[in-house]
């Protein structure tokens, strides 16, 4: 698993033994980051990421290799939330950053609480946990944490639709590589807003 970008181009990232950490694959990362860039090298500069269900780190960390300003990783699992932190550490990344370890539920009532607003919300639970997807774009399309330009992105798989519309979250562009998706959302106006 590499850096597909940005700075840290090329540097390689650690996993952890197992299935519970199922890191974004270098593949779509670097489709992600296409569709995210559009051409424009630029276009994540002073960017602010939250990587929710972070595991390894590796979306928010190619984020901060492109130019983000600001990435909130957010891990319940101890070992993969210390190993974000070493993979931080083995590029030499030493700001803009933090590292939350909290279940994703009670995270986004902290950050939202603190009054932190993100461009890009980046959400990957454990395929086997598709409630997670409703549960955190539901909780994410009431939240004051999305930038009125904001995007979600929710990594799953391919066989497993995640959702069209979450109250103000709508699906607007859904990408399937191999056996993974990636369904990318923005918020819709309010009819009748003002």
């Amino acid at each position: 698993m590499r850096i597909i970008s940005g700075q840290y181009r090329r540097r390689l990232l650690q996993s952890l033994p197992g299935t519970d950490v199922r890191p974004t694959a270098d593949r779509l990362r670097e489709t992600l980051f296409n569709v995210l860039c559009a051409g424009n090298p630029d276009a994540l500069a002073g960017s602010v990421w939250l990587d929710l269900y972070a595991g390894t780190g590796a979306v928010g960390i190619e984020a901060l290799s492109r130019g983000a300003r600001m990435v909130q990783f957010v891990e319940s699992s101890k070992p993969a939330a210390e190993l974000i932190g070493a993979n931080l550490k083995s590029l030499g990344i030493k700001s803009g950053f933090k590292v939350l370890k909290a279940d994703v539920g009670r995270a986004l009532a902290q950050l939202e609480g603190s009054g932190m607003m993100a461009d890009f919300v980046f959400l990957d639970p454990p395929y086997r946990m598709q409630e997670e997807y409703q549960r955190t774009l539901q909780a994410l399309a009431k939240s004051k944490l999305l930038y009125s330009a904001g995007i979600v992105i929710a990594e799953h798989e391919k066989r497993f639709d995640p959702g069209e519309t979450f109250a103000t979250l709508t699906r607007f562009r859904k990408i399937v590589q191999g056996d993974a998706g990636l369904s990318f959302y923005r918020r819709t106006p309010v009819v009748g807003a003002t």
